[in-house]
């Protein structure tokens, strides 16, 4: 697993000699980026600190960059940045979530997705040459292939692009042994990064204000449903596989509304750690008030129910399920969430499980910080 460290322009040199060179490392391409927003100026040096990496030096602001997933694409979009030139699985940074904020939109058709059946080294070497900066935690890469090394990290980091992230969307991985972050802790150090500090904290609080609105329409406990999330396809239903409402930032959303999680007092074992199951049997057992699927959001809500629902409405077992009969199955949410996306995905579910009518949050705020007008 990859220690805390320093990385500066001395020791980039020292470890990538005549490859690294003194323009290639982090932030040099990027001077000049329109951000600024805490008042460091684009072209003096400046170390962000986030575990596992430690403490990045940038000499510029990154104008180029790959993210690990939606979240960090999504915060990078908050602050006012251009798209990442890639992301792990391009399919999975859903922009739709952009559709309703006037002014904001991300056209993902020439992002490259990096996972393609495996992460590749050599491709990320390529990318090197082309960004900035792997808004990326390496331990997650490590941990989730058998291909790569700690020589490849330090290989990729050698040519002055530096990896710099966290992977705090679950907790349920085992070699994730150091400090997790939560989504405005990640969003603010990527602000950092980019400079856009007040751009950060304009967030920050219109996100106040959102939990605010969100906190007056949570019920009282005894009026809170159970809900079940699970991810399903339409080629594996009738064994699904559950997730456990957990404190990673893809759960956000359930947490903020106060659910009650249905697999929380069950045998049921969490799919994301422990790759559990679970059949139509057993959930009706536990007949759940409200079911949510994940992996399901590049649908609409009418292709949903066409492809998901209508299947659990025509089995023997699923639709005698009491969320079923209730026409209480919906699309879950991303694993993924940023700032935007946070608002976005939350205002659905609360209209989904609390009948809320009214938006919690204001578009045209969120366009104004986006576009740099607060």
């Amino acid at each position: 697993m990859v220690d805390q460290r320093t990385w500066t322009r001395r020791n980039v040199l020292a470890v990538g000699g005549a490859v690294a060179g003194v323009s290639a490392f982090a932030g040099c391409i990027g001077a000049g980026n329109s951000g600024s927003g805490d008042g460091t100026s684009d072209d003096e040096p400046y170390t962000v600190s986030m575990p596992p990496v430690g403490e990045v030096e940038f000499d510029g602001v990154p104008k180029t960059w790959a993210a690990n997933n939606g979240s960090w694409a999504d915060m990078g979009i908050a602050l006012g940045q251009k798209p990442p030139d890639a992301v792990y699985l391009a399919s999975r940074y859903h922009t739709q979530y952009y559709d309703d904020i006037p002014g904001v939109s991300v056209d993902k058709s020439d992002m490259i997705s990096l996972w393609e059946g495996e992460l590749n080294p050599e491709e990320f070497l390529e990318l090197s040459e082309s960004v900035d900066l792997f808004v990326n935690d390496p331990n997650f890469i490590l941990g989730r292939t058998d291909s790569w090394t700690q020589e490849d990290i330090d290989r990729i980091e050698a040519t002055g692009t530096p990896f710099f992230g966290n992977s705090s969307f679950s907790t349920g991985y085992e070699w994730h042994d150091y400090e997790y972050l939560t989504l405005y802790e990640a969003f603010e150090k990527l602000a950092q990064v980019f400079q856009e500090t007040d751009r950060y904290e304009a967030f920050e609080r219109l996100h106040a204000d959102f939990q605010s609105n969100v906190a007056d329409i949570v019920p009282p406990e005894g009026q809170r449903p159970s809900v079940a999330i699970m991810w399903a396809t339409e080629g594996s239903l009738g064994s699904v596989s559950p997730y456990l409402i957990g404190e990673g930032t893809s759960f956000k959303q359930w947490r903020d509304l106060e659910v009650t999680d249905a697999f929380a007092n069950t045998d049921v074992r969490d799919f994301h750690n422990r790759r559990g199951s679970v059949d139509y049997e057993t959930l009706l057992e536990i007949d759940p008030d409200i079911i949510l699927f994940r992996g399901q959001e590049a649908k609409t809500a009418e292709e949903f129910q066409n492809a998901i629902v209508s299947q659990m409405e025509n089995d023997s077992v699923a639709s005698e399920l009491t969320a079923v009969q209730n026409g209480d199955v919906y699309r879950g949410g991303p694993l993924y969430q940023g700032p935007i996306t946070n608002l976005a995905v939350t205002e659905r579910a609360a209209k989904q499980i609390y009948d809320v009518e009214v938006d919690l949050y204001d578009r045209e705020e969120v366009s104004d910080i986006v576009n740099g007008d607060y």
